[in-house]
C-alpha cells in the first residue's frame, strides 16, 4: 500500500494563503437549503428585472428545448463557484463512466472557462519562482505563456510517436536530482504537463504502454501528472484512449475536460477532476477571479445533456471525430503529392494538426514569417511549441481543422514552392561565403 500523498508540498505559498469567500460559501449552502429557508444573505440581483423571457435552442439536427422558468433564471444568475449544480453531478457521473478510476471518493469536479482557465489557475497554485516544470517538448503553447512570469526552468522531455519517452523523463529527474545534490539543496520538480491525446501540436497520441510506465516514473518522484485532454474525443484509433486519471491509483493526477473542441469553443466550457485537497485550492482562486464560469453556458450544456442523454452526445463526438479524419486524411494526402522529399511527418493520431519536420531548412522563422506570409499563407513556426523557443527549428505546425479543403491543397502546393526557393536562397549564401573565403 503506498503512502497518502502530502498535499501541502504541491500548494504554493502564494496558493495557500487564499481563504473562502464567507459569500461565496453562502451562496453555495443557500442551494443546498431546505425550501423553507429564508435567507437575506446573498448579494444577487432580483430575476424579476432581467428582460429575459424565454430562450430557444434549435440543433442541426431538427430537435429544440428551451430555456424559461426557473431554469432561464438560474442561467442568468449567480451560482456556487463549483458549478452549476445539477451540471456538476453529470459530469461527475460522466468522467466516472468514462474513466472509472481508483478511489473515486477522493476527486472532486471543478467547471472552468475552458481547459485554459484550469491548466492556468492548477500552475498557479504548484508552481512558485525558480521552480522546475517537466513539459513534453514540443508542448502546447498556452502553458508555456502560463509559465513564463513564474521564470521556470522549463525541463522539456523529447517524445516519439508513442509520447514522451520514459528514459528520457528519467535522464532528466536525475540531471535534477544530481544538480540539487551538488548545489546543497534545492527543490525538485513537482509537476508534469501532457497532452496525451492527439497532442498540439504534434497529433500524437501517448499509448497505454507509455501511460503506464510514466506513471510509475512520477510516482517514484512525487509528481502531480496535469492532464490536459481537449483532443480526447477527437482520437483516430480504433479503441478509445486509457487516461492517466483512470490509473491514479494515488491520486496525483489532475485531469481538465474541455467541450471547446466537440462542441463549441466560444461557450469556453471545460472541468477539471483531481485530489479534492488540490481542487479545493483552484476553487478559492476561481472565488478570487471570475467567482464562477458562465451559468448561462452551464445551463445550456446540462440541459443538452438531458435532452441527448449519454449514448447522444458520444454519437456526437463520433461525428465530430470522423468529420476531422476526414480532413486529416486529405491533408495527409495533399502532403504526398507535393511535400514529399521535402519534409518528413509522423501521422497524426487524433486532434487538428500534423507536425512537419522541413528537409535542409535548419530554422524555419524568417522563411514562414516573411517571405511565406508574402506568398499569403500561414503556418506556426515550430519555435512557438518547443521548451526552448530561441533555439533554430525546423518544424512547422499545419491545422487541418478549419481551412477550405483546396485552400489547404493549394496552401501545400505554396509551402513546397517556398521551401524549395528557401534551398536556393541557403544555397546562394553557402556559395557566396565559399567565394569570400576563396578571395
Amino acid at each position: 500500500m503506498s503512502t497518502p500523498i502530502d498535499y501541502s508540498y504541491f500548494v504554493s505559498a502564494h496558493a495557500s494563503r487564499r481563504r473562502p469567500a464567507l459569500t461565496r460559501e453562502l451562496t453555495k449552502r443557500q442551494y443546498n437549503a431546505p425550501k423553507e429557508s429564508i435567507s437575506l444573505a446573498e448579494g444577487m440581483p432580483n430575476e424579476m428585472t432581467f428582460p429575459f423571457q424565454e430562450i430557444n435552442i434549435v440543433l442541426k439536427d431538427g430537435s429544440q428545448f428551451s430555456l424559461q422558468g426557473a431554469v432561464l433564471n438560474s442561467a442568468l444568475q449567480y451560482i456556487p463557484t463549483q458549478g452549476y449544480p445539477p451540471l456538476v453531478k453529470t459530469l461527475k457521473e460522466f468522467t466516472k463512466e468514462t474513466h472509472n478510476p481508483p478511489n473515486w471518493d477522493n476527486y472532486e469536479t471543478l467547471l472552468t472557462n475552458g481547459s485554459q482557465d484550469g491548466i492556468s489557475k492548477s500552475l498557479e497554485m504548484i508552481v512558485q519562482e525558480g521552480d522546475s516544470v517537466l513539459v513534453q517538448n514540443p508542448l502546447y503553447t498556452g502553458t508555456e505563456i502560463i509559465l513564463k512570469p513564474y521564470k521556470v526552468n522549463l525541463i522539456g522531455i523529447e517524445q516519439d510517436k508513442y509520447g514522451i519517452i520514459p528514459k528520457k523523463l528519467v535522464d532528466a529527474l536525475e540531471n535534477c536530482k544530481a544538480k540539487y545534490t551538488e548545489e546543497g539543496g534545492g527543490k525538485m520538480p513537482k509537476v508534469l504537463y501532457i497532452n496525451p491525446t492527439g497532442s498540439n501540436p504534434t497529433g500524437i497520441t501517448m499509448s497505454t504502454e507509455r501511460k503506464k510506465e510514466i506513471y510509475k516514473i512520477c510516482c517514484k518522484y512525487n509528481i502531480i501528472i496535469l492532464e490536459d485532454d481537449a483532443y480526447y474525443f477527437l482520437h483516430f484509433l480504433d479503441t478509445q484512449p486509457v487516461s492517466f486519471l483512470s490509473m491514479d491509483t494515488e491520486g496525483r493526477v489532475i485531469r481538465f475536460d474541455s467541450m471547446s473542441k466537440v462542441l463549441s469553443s466560444g461557450l469556453r466550457l471545460g472541468w477539471l477532476t483531481g485530489p479534492k485537497q488540490l481542487v479545493h485550492y483552484i476553487e478559492l482562486h476561481v472565488q478570487s477571479s471570475i467567482l464562477h464560469s458562465s451559468t448561462f453556458s452551464q445551463v445550456l450544456l446540462e440541459s443538452l445533456m438531458q435532452q441527448w442523454g449519454v449514448s447522444g452526445l458520444l454519437a456526437h463526438f463520433d461525428s465530430v471525430r470522423a468529420f476531422y479524419k476526414a480532413r486529416c486524411d486529405f491533408t495527409l494526402a495533399s502532403m504526398n503529392r507535393h511535400l514529399k522529399g521535402l519534409c518528413d511527418w509522423e501521422v497524426p493520431t487524433g486532434g487538428m494538426f500534423v507536425w512537419i519536420k522541413v528537409h535542409g531548412v535548419s530554422d524555419v522563422y524568417d522563411m514562414l514569417m516573411t517571405r511565406g506570409l508574402k506568398k499569403h499563407i500561414t503556418f506556426v513556426p515550430g519555435h512557438a511549441f518547443m521548451a526552448d523557443p530561441t533555439r533554430a527549428c525546423n518544424y512547422i505546425r499545419a491545422s487541418f481543422s478549419k481551412a477550405p479543403l483546396k485552400q489547404i491543397d493549394r496552401a501545400m502546393k505554396l509551402l513546397a514552392d517556398l521551401i524549395r526557393e528557401e534551398h536556393q536562397l541557403l544555397r546562394r549564401k553557402f556559395e557566396d561565403l565559399e567565394n569570400n573565403i576563396i578571395r
